[in-house]
């Protein structure tokens, strides 16, 4: 609303506001005090906060990752009516033979009932996400920083469409392993004196492009050798998830790179391990 009413919107690092305060005592005349000195001296610790237009386009991206989610729970379900039958198909059972077929089965009034309104519901489904798809290919188009962000094998729109828009400003993160503690992609940790204890991974941040970055960084890793020889030196060693989180952890911090310093793959590939250091101080020209 107050965008709408062209109000500029400040919000504040409220543990950072904390940190500068000098004097013990809080009421809210002095928290007011501090705050406008804060202002007055340029040291607001202020907070991205995301445009409307940013957050309705995020609303794009969940819908259709939605959408997907409950066309999956849909085809589980038929190829679960299948198995039921004898038909092991897979993914030819999505084809034109293997739908004539699933539908050819005699069932029960109910089971029979059931796998019509599931193949109606499929059949809904398809032309929304499609229509999704094409509008976040459109989105796209109109976004250099993500078509910049696509050049890097395994890394497609919908990916690239949310890490342009869930990070916003690639200046407010300093390194790489901000952007992965931001996207919860770094382990807990509880240490004290000479003990250690790391756990899982925190988790925090935008869980839909932590989904997409996994996914993304499979992808990637069946498409760059050296990215491949990477992942199943991690599965060997921790695991396959593990091996997996490590890897969409590593393409964040790529793609970070790419998007701060707006470079394409052939760029990043040719500068990123080099850029600033003699030879390459100034990165590409």
């Amino acid at each position: 609303m107050l965008a709408e009413l062209n109000f500029e919107l400040w919000i504040g690092d409220a543990a950072e506001i904390h940190r500068k305060r000098e004097r013990k005592q809080k009421t809210d005349r002095q928290d007011a005090q501090h705050i406008l000195r804060l202002l007055l001296k340029d040291d607001f610790p202020q907070i991205w906060v995301p445009s409307w237009e940013n957050r309705d386009l995020r609303q794009l991206l969940w819908h259709r990752h939605r959408m997907v989610q409950a066309r999956t729970r849909i085809m589980n379900q038929l190829q679960a009516v299948a198995l039921n039958e004898g038909l092991r198909s897979k993914k030819r059972l999505w084809r034109e033979q293997g739908r004539e077929q699933l539908e050819s089965f005699r069932l029960a009034p109910w089971a029979s009932r059931r796998r019509q309104d599931l193949l109606a519901l499929l059949d809904r489904l398809n032309p929304t996400i499609a229509e999704l798809s094409q509008a976040i290919e459109q989105e796209v188009h109109n976004c250099p920083a993500a078509q910049r962000l696509m050049t890097h094998p395994g890394v497609g729109a919908l990916t690239a469409l949310a890490f342009v828009l869930i990070i916003g400003q690639a200046e407010r993160f300093q390194c790489g392993k901000q952007i992965a503690s931001y996207l919860g992609l770094v382990r807990l940790e509880d240490s004290s004196g000479n003990r250690r204890r790391l756990g899982h991974i925190t988790k925090q941040g935008n869980s839909l492009l932590r989904f997409l970055l996994v996914e993304a960084a499979q992808v990637t890793v069946r498409s760059l050798p050296e990215w491949r020889s990477k992942y199943f030196h991690l599965a060997m060693r921790r695991g396959r998830k593990i091996a997996k989180v490590a890897m969409a952890r590593k393409l964040a911090v790529r793609l970070y790179w790419m998007m701060r310093k707006g470079w394409d793959y052939e760029q990043v590939k040719k500068f990123g391990s080099h850029a600033g250091q003699p030879g390459n101080r100034h990165g590409v020209k």
